[in-house]
């Protein structure tokens, strides 16, 4: 009997799946945990953990601000290499977040997880994550991702930020194809215009 060949994972499809993977993991995670991630990111006071829920789900120019730092201490940029400054790692972020049809929990996730972060900070150095220099935002981190939340918050937006790197430069990130000029990789054709990008399509 002639064997069927598995069908090949292109590295696109390999990403969602573990983006995909990680949903699940959240999902799992909030029910254990009661529904309360602040409990699961480690944050000392409840009353204190309800107000960064609260402020996080705004999605206000501080988070953004916070956000856009991770991002860049995640993945700087380098002489011969771009960073997510480069590929506009936080502008694609904005339009994950924005989409309308984009997982509501995903989004909460992302946006409250900026919330936790500052008051690790200001419970470790009583400052920002954003005032903090690289090596406290460093120790911060490795705070966040030594707990089970924390470390799929990272890997939530590592993913978005490799996404960045390898989008059409239509959905906000990969400004010029810097990122598959980096890679050496040559897009596929055609490639999506701005009347027919997925969300106009979907609409």
């Amino acid at each position: 009997m002639r064997k069927t060949r598995p069908p090949q994972t292109t590295p696109i499809q390999a990403l969602h799946a573990w983006q995909r993977s990680l949903i699940d993991r959240r999902a799992f995670l909030l029910r254990i945990a009661g529904g309360s991630l602040a409990t699961l990111f480690g944050l000392p006071s409840p009353s204190l953990a309800e107000g960064l829920v609260e402020a996080g789900t705004k999605g206000d120019e501080h988070t953004w601000e916070t956000l856009d730092q991770v991002q860049q201490h995640l993945f700087p940029s380098e002489a011969e290499a771009p960073g997510a400054r480069e590929i506009n790692a936080l502008d694609y972020l904005r339009f994950v977040v924005g989409d309308p049809k984009a997982d509501a929990q995903e989004r909460g996730f992302i946006l409250m997880g900026a919330g936790w972060l500052d008051g690790i900070a200001q419970e470790t150095y009583r400052h920002d994550f954003i005032s903090l220099d690289d090596d406290r935002r460093e120790a911060v981190l490795q705070k966040i991702a030594a707990s089970s939340a924390g470390e799929n918050w990272l890997s939530t937006l590592i993913t978005y930020l490799l996404e960045a790197l390898l989008t059409d430069p239509v959905y906000g990130g990969n400004p010029d194809g810097i990122g598959w000029r980096w890679l050496q990789h040559i897009p596929g054709y055609p490639r999506p215009i701005p009347d027919k990008t997925y969300p106009r399509l979907l609409a």
